[in-house]
């Protein structure tokens, strides 16, 4: 009976997350003027994959990624110039077709805004 209702409990806590899987298309504002990244989001549960594309770095495989309500966070390992760089992700889901993320660069946040779509 316990391990009924814990499988209940944990069925219904996935229902309420936020259904981000597909393509978007990222847009913001840097030192240098704007930018732009897609992503496409791959849902398993609670865990986010997939993988990102943008001029700048090229295509990037999704890690560690969560999805928790409307709540998500991934890591991407980039090559900028000959670096290394780990650039962790935080964001909301705002909308059905929207989501606002913070990139936490090492240099400084960027702030995201993603939209639905590619």
């Amino acid at each position: 009976m316990q391990r009924l209702l814990l499988s209940l409990f944990l069925t219904g806590l996935s229902a309420f997350a936020a259904d981000i899987a597909g393509n978007w298309k990222a847009t913001a504002e840097g030192p240098n003027g704007s930018m732009s990244r897609t992503f496409t989001f791959k849902v398993e549960g609670t865990k986010l994959t997939g993988e990102t594309v943008s001029s700048m770095v090229g295509k990037s495989t999704i890690e560690q990624g969560k999805l928790d309500g409307d709540k998500i966070s991934f890591v991407l390992q980039v090559k900028f110039q000959d670096n290394e760089m780990t650039i962790k992700y935080t964001g909301k889901v705002t909308g059905k077709d929207e989501i606002k993320m913070t990139a936490e660069t090492g240099q400084g946040d960027i702030e995201w805004v993603a939209k639905r779509g590619s």
